[in-house]
C-alpha cells in the first residue's frame, strides 16, 4: 500500500499559512504595546483574534471534502481533527471578545458591559460581527458530544450551519478595524486571500462539484426493498456512475427530492460493490429521518456528495492474504460491498455481531456472496457478556487473527472493543481499518 504525500503537503501550507498568520502580529506590534497592562491585555487580545480566525478557516477547509485529502487521509481522521481544532479556535474568539473588552475598558475608566455595548452599536460592523459570534457559540456548543446526543440529527446539522454565517459575518469587523490591517496593504491582502480561497474551496468542493454530478449523473431511485429487522434498502439507478471511482466500504451523503427530505442531507454507506449504473444503500431505522425513507417511491430525483472514506479494499496489507470483517447493527451493509473488492486469493472471515436472531438482516445475500469466493460467515447472536469481543473470543473462530487485517463497521462500542482486541494481538495500527456511525460534521 503506498502511503499518500497528501496529509505532509496539507500540514505543511496550513504550517506555513499559521506562520505568515502570526508574522502578521509580529510586525504589526510595537514595544508600547507591552508596556502597560491594558495595551497588553489588547494585544493578546489581537493574537487570540487572529489565530483563532486562522484556526476556524483551516476547521472549515479541513470538512470541505476536497477528494485528494479525503482519500490520503479518510473521513473520519479529517472529522476527528475537525472536532478536536474546533475548540480551540472556540476559545480563542471568545478570549479575544473578553479581553479586547477588558483592555478598552480599563483604558477608558469604565465597565466591560458598557464598553462592550459601545463597541456593539458604534463601531462599523460590530453588531454583524456580534450576532456571528453568538452563531459560533451556538454551534460549538452543540458540537459537543453529551449536546449533540441529545439532538436530532436534523437539528443539529442545521445548527452546525451557524459556523459559516458566523465566520462570514466577522470578516468586515476584521479588515476595517483590526490594526494588522489598517495601513497595512500587503496584510490586508493576505487576509483577504486567506478568506477567498476557503470561500473557493467550500463552494467547489460542497456546492459546484455536487451539483455538476447531479445532472451529469441523473441519479433516480429505481427501486425500495424492505429487508426486515427494520432495515430498508434503496437501489439508485443513474448515468456513468463509475467516472465517481467509488468502492464497496465507502459512503455518501444523499438527499432525496421528496418532502421531508430535501432539506437535510444524511450519510448511508454502499450495500453493494457500486456498478456503472447503479448504487444500493441499506438503511436501518434508528431515527433522524431514517424511518421515512420507506415512504420514498421510484422515480425520486438524488442529490448527493463523495464517495469519502478509506474503508476500502485497496487499504489492505500487500502479502497477509487474509482479512477479518467485523460488523454490527446496520455496520453489517457495508461489509457486503467491501466484500466483493478483496483479491480472490485473499482469505475472507466476517463475524456478524447481534443481539438477537432477530436482527440479522442481509444474511442470504452475505452467505450467496460468502459462498462465491470461499469467505467464512460467523454469527455472533448474544449478549455481550456471551460473545465478547476481545482477542481470545475473536480468535475461537479466527485462530489467526494477530496476522490478518481488521475491517469493523458498526456502533461505537463495538468498533472500541475490536480496537482493543486488536492492540492486545500486537495488530498495528495501519492493519485495523474502521468506520463509525456517528453524526458526520456538515
Amino acid at each position: 500500500m503506498k502511503r499518500s504525500t497528501a496529509p505532509n503537503s496539507a500540514s505543511l501550507v496550513l504550517g506555513i499559512g499559521l506562520g505568515l498568520t502570526l508574522g502578521i502580529f509580529v510586525k504589526t506590534t510595537t514595544h508600547n504595546d507591552w508596556l502597560w497592562p491594558y495595551p497588553l491585555i489588547i494585544s493578546v487580545s489581537r493574537l487570540t483574534a487572529l489565530v483563532g480566525s486562522y484556526l476556524a478557516l483551516v476547521g472549515l477547509v479541513m470538512v470541505s471534502r476536497i477528494s485528494w485529502i479525503e482519500k490520503a487521509v479518510g473521513h473520519d481522521r479529517l472529522i476527528l481533527w475537525h472536532r478536536k481544532l474546533g475548540p480551540y479556535s472556540l476559545f480563542l474568539i471568545t478570549f479575544h471578545v473578553l479581553l479586547v473588552s477588558l483592555g478598552y475598558a480599563g483604558n477608558d475608566g469604565s465597565r466591560v458591559g458598557l464598553e462592550i455595548w459601545k463597541f456593539t452599536w458604534n463601531y462599523k460592523w460590530m453588531l454583524p460581527a456580534t450576532v456571528g459570534f453568538i452563531f459560533f457559540i451556538v454551534a460549538g456548543l452543540t458540537s459537543y458530544k453529551k449536546v449533540r446526543k441529545k439532538m436530532s440529527y436534523e437539528t443539529w446539522w442545521t445548527v452546525h450551519l451557524y459556523t459559516y454565517f458566523a465566520i462570514a459575518l466577522s470578516f468586515m469587523h476584521q479588515i476595517l478595524m483590526g490594526p494588522m490591517f489598517i495601513g497595512h496593504t500587503l496584510y490586508k491582502y493576505y487576509w483577504i486571500g486567506l478568506y477567498i480561497l476557503s470561500a473557493a474551496i467550500i463552494i467547489f468542493w460542497r456546492f459546484l462539484l455536487p451539483v455538476y454530478r447531479f445532472f451529469r449523473h441523473d441519479l433516480r431511485i429505481s427501486n425500495v426493498i424492505d429487508e426486515g429487522s427494520n432495515m430498508i434498502s434503496i437501489v439508485m439507478r443513474g448515468r456513468s456512475l463509475n467516472r465517481m471511482n467509488a468502492q464497496g466500504g465507502q459512503f455518501f451523503t444523499w438527499r432525496f427530492f421528496k418532502p421531508g427530505h430535501i432539506w437535510v442531507a444524511h450519510p448511508y454507506s454502499l450495500s453493494a460493490a457500486p456498478t456503472n449504473s447503479e448504487f444500493r444503500i441499506t438503511v436501518k431505522n434508528l431515527g433522524d429521518g431514517s424511518e421515512a425513507v420507506k415512504d420514498l417511491t421510484p422515480g425520486t430525483r438524488v442529490y448527493f456528495e463523495g464517495p469519502y472514506g478509506i474503508f476500502t479494499a485497496n487499504k489492505v496489507t500487500r502479502g497477509l492474504g487474509h482479512v477479518v470483517l467485523i460488523g454490527g447493527g446496520v455496520g453489517i451493509a457495508p461489509l457486503l460491498a467491501l466484500m466483493e473488492d478483496f483479491a480472490e486469493n485473499v482469505d475472507v472471515d466476517v463475524l456478524i455481531r447481534v443481539s438477537t436472531q432477530e436482527e440479522v438482516s442481509l444474511n442470504r445475500e452475505m452467505e450467496d456472496l460468502a459462498r462465491a469466493r470461499g469467505a467464512k460467515v460467523h454469527y455472533l447472536v448474544g449478549s455481550r457478556q456471551q460473545h465478547p469481543m476481545t482477542a481470545k473470543a475473536i480468535m475461537r473462530y479466527v485462530p489467526d487473527f494477530r496476522f490478518c487485517d481488521v475491517y469493523v463497521c458498526g456502533p461505537t462500542p463495538l468498533v472500541e472493543a475490536v480496537r482493543d482486541a486488536s492492540r492486545a494481538s500486537g495488530i498495528p495500527k495501519e492493519r485495523f481499518h474502521t468506520e463509525v456511525f456517528e453524526f458526520h460534521a456538515s
